[in-house]
């Protein structure tokens, strides 16, 4: 897809995909409640103005389940497990990418430099427009985290927080879904 630097994200264009936001794994990522947070806040403001959402879980039988706080809001289905550090490198994601037929892929989760970067390369590689969420990624590392927002635009994707997709998807403030989106804005 040609790169345009001034595109927004858009709704009816958008999915969401966290990758790996596991219960073991979280308390060892720095800031972790504030991941936490953002990803919900967008699980739910996807939800809200039709926005497709996709979990990945990495060795879940030892790294445990998605937070429940996420997988709650998010039916089975749409929770992909994997072995490979990017869920590109499973037949489940792409899949479900190409079933959703949505032409930009919003990325968050854990940890940002290991599964989350290798995802989005693989997802730019398979020619999607990629945006990573910065703050609703993590690493154990700040150090880390950074090089991976570095090496992720670098490889192509674009960085957004998840406010300015919030905001992007509601495109003003007659959306229908302005006022609950706003509240869950307000919780940042």
């Amino acid at each position: 897809m040609t790169e345009n630097l001034a595109e927004v994200v858009d709704a009816g264009r958008s999915i969401l995909v966290f990758v790996d936001v596991q219960a073991r794994l979280a308390p060892h990522i720095a800031d972790h409640e504030r991941v936490e947070q953002r990803c919900l806040a967008l699980v739910q403001g996807a939800g809200a103005v039709g926005v497709p959402v996709l979990l990945t879980e990495h060795c879940p039988e030892a790294i445990g389940p998605t937070l429940a706080s996420l997988r709650e809001l998010v039916p089975p289905s749409q929770i992909l497990g994997k072995r490979h550090f990017s869920a590109m490198d499973e037949a489940a994601l792409p899949e479900a990418l190409g079933q959703a037929g949505r032409t930009q892929v919003l990325v968050g989760g854990m940890e940002a430099h290991v599964c989350v970067l290798q995802t989005v390369l693989g997802i730019v590689a398979a020619g999607y427009d990629c945006w990573v969420i910065r703050d609703a990624c993590g690493s154990r590392s700040g150090e880390d985290r950074l090089a991976a927002f570095e090496r992720a635009r670098a490889g192509g994707a674009r960085l957004v927080t998840a406010e300015m997709v919030l905001f992007e998807w509601l495109r003003g403030a007659d959306h229908p879904a302005f006022k609950r989106v706003h509240g869950l804005i307000k919780g940042f």
